[in-house]
């Protein structure tokens, strides 16, 4: 006898199964074309602006973030890391921060010698939430570097009175969030400063690479001082005073020509994939409003998502089952989303300089000077999160795909109808 078309696959059912995804990313036959250019050209060396390829790359960044001063880079991290120099944070300086996040949010305070302080988030869309942020505030606070995860922009109006409030300097990571708008106003464009990654899976992917952008011109000069060659201080509006201090002593945070000709080419294309994945993302999102067992953030008119994942919270209690079966059901059906962030960062070995036995660390003596003890962090809300937390991979909902959406959101409902089944299973 054939499966039931409605047993579940996990148990000897037939799976829904999904389409073949869409290729992710996209590079134009011009992009293509270009980077052909330059390895043919023998322009493989980028050292400073006055080569065309990096010109045009941090053209269409500025161009993109309303004219602010932006610097082409190696990566998000070293975006990031370039940011805290930038707003002049330092040994010994704290940096509040999320405990809900991939760890280049945090490690690029760590690789600064600074200190990281952890401020709770919003139990559904897992982003900072401000309420928390004022009791993580000290007299060695410096900075608030905020993350727009999952293409969700963060409440930026909060989180910049108080650090206007308390003389803070705000850090944008808007690694996966390009595009995304707060209040009609593009993310990366709100705080001193902000870091994005675009690496193969963002939302704006060249394989590696990133970039910097700040409204304050002083803040991108600190920025390249120590991360980029030193060929960039004969640039326009290179500070003199700093002139003394130009040597070769750096990190190297150097994008590619190659990664910035596709970077420069991916921005042309980046708000229509971006209106088809909102598109795509919201028929996904009416579809599920009446699962059982998933909860959905909700989103205020202020929020404008760029979706580089769909995030949600499994309720355990109501299914029955753990949140690990569920997951387990959907894969088998064809669906990959299960968790992003596996437990909050607090709790991560690397940060216990308490009876740590692993390799060594760059910033373990900094946190046992600091006598930082994680273990102490109060973040229930980010705990809450990590405990139920689903995340589904959006970036590549680039093409019209509604009837695909209607599939996806089949799997979950199918899964849905099962539950009695997947509870005995649970109990043998």
């Amino acid at each position: 006898m054939a499966p039931s078309t409605d047993k579940l696959a996990l148990l000897g059912g037939k799976p829904i199964g999904l389409p073949t995804a869409p290729k992710f990313p996209v590079f134009t036959r011009t992009a293509i074309n270009r980077v052909v250019k330059v390895l043919e050209g023998g322009q493989m060396v980028g050292l400073d602006n006055r080569h065309p390829a990096i010109s045009a790359a941090e053209d269409a960044i500025s161009s993109y973030h309303d004219s602010r001063h932006a610097l082409a880079v190696s990566s998000g991290h070293a975006a990031l890391h370039m940011a805290l120099m930038g707003v002049d944070v330092g040994p010994g300086d704290e940096v509040i921060t999320t405990p809900y996040t991939w760890g280049a949010s945090v490690s690029c305070i760590l690789h600064q010698s600074a200190i990281p302080v952890f401020a709770d988030v919003d139990r559904l869309t897992g982003l900072m939430d401000p309420a928390s942020i004022e009791a993580c505030i000290t007299q060695r606070t410096r900075a608030i570097l905020v993350v727009h995860l999952y293409g969700q922009p963060a409440n930026m109006t909060a989180i910049c009175k108080i650090a206007k409030k308390h003389g803070l300097a705000v850090i944008e990571d808007g690694s996966q969030a390009h595009g995304a708008r707060w209040k009609n106003k593009s993310v990366g464009n709100w705080g001193d400063v902000a870091g994005f990654s675009c690496m193969g899976g963002k939302i704006l992917a060249t394989g590696e690479g990133g970039y910097l952008v700040t409204g304050d011109p002083d803040i991108r000069w600190r920025a390249c001082l120590s991360t980029q060659h030193m060929g960039r201080s004969p640039e326009p509006g290179f500070p003199p005073e700093y002139l003394p201090t130009v040597d070769s002593l750096l990190y190297t945070y150097r994008i590619s020509t190659v990664m910035a000709v596709l970077m420069a080419e991916q921005f042309k294309k980046l708000d229509k994939e971006l209106a088809v994945r909102r598109a795509n993302v919201g028929h996904l999102r009416s579809c599920l409003d009446e699962s059982q067992f998933i909860e959905l953030p909700k989103y205020g008119k202020q929020a404008l998502p760029s979706w580089h994942m769909l995030t949600a919270n499994f309720r355990a209690d109501e299914a029955g089952i753990t949140r690990d079966t569920f997951v387990r059901a959907l894969r088998a059906e064809g669906l990959s989303w299960g968790p992003y962030v596996p437990a909050p960062i607090p709790d991560w070995p690397r940060l216990q300089w308490r009876g740590y036995k692993g390799p060594k660390t760059m910033w373990m003596e900094n946190l046992k000077r600091a006598k930082t003890d994680y273990s102490k962090t109060q973040i229930p809300n980010c705990r809450y999160k990590c405990d139920r937390s689903m995340e589904m991979s959006t970036n590549n909902f680039i093409r019209p795909a509604r009837k695909d959406m209607e599939r996806l959101a089949s799997i979950v409902h199918k899964v849905e109808r099962n539950v009695d089944a997947l509870r005995e299973m649970e109990a043998k």
